[in-house]
């Protein structure tokens, strides 16, 4: 099971890695060091309850992402595994911050915002859509194409 999650965290990062440069041969370098300088950005790997993959998407689609946005975060982007175990139940994906503190702060209002909590209640009326959640926390290196 660890050994499936550190695939998928490796997955995640090359996937993320390849978009920036994909992106970076889309737009001028300047544009891209406009948007990234002194960023950090958050790996979050969430499993599913089982059979509710489909649900925790939807709940993603219609409601989080916008409210993510509301509160500060920058969605850089979304991921499912293509491989299963992971397929079965994996939701990945990337947000972008102008600090830490910034990312605490964000996370603060957004899990205070009362459409999220009804969001969230309403998504759950079945039982609890996300197992397990991971987060890890980067910052560009200086040989990154997003720098």
């Amino acid at each position: 099971m660890l050994r499936s999650k550190r695939f998928g965290l490796v997955l995640l990062v090359a996937v993320f890695a390849a978009g920036f440069v994909l992106g970076n041969l889309v737009q001028p370098s300047s544009v891209l060091s406009a948007q990234s300088g002194g960023k950090v950005y958050e790996l979050r790997t969430y499993t599913a309850a089982p059979g509710k993959l489909s649900d925790l998407e939807s709940r993603f689609r219609d409601h989080t992402v916008r409210l993510f946005e509301k509160h500060g975060m920058t969605n850089v982007g979304y991921w499912v595994a293509t491989d299963a175990p992971l397929s079965e139940n994996t939701l990945l994906y990337v947000l972008e911050y102008d600090s830490r503190e910034a990312a605490q702060a964000s996370w603060d209002a957004f899990r205070a915002d009362p459409d999220w909590v009804e969001a969230r209640a309403a998504s759950e009326r079945n039982g609890r859509l996300v197992s397990g959640v991971e987060s890890v926390f980067m910052k560009a290196t200086d040989y990154s194409p997003i720098n």
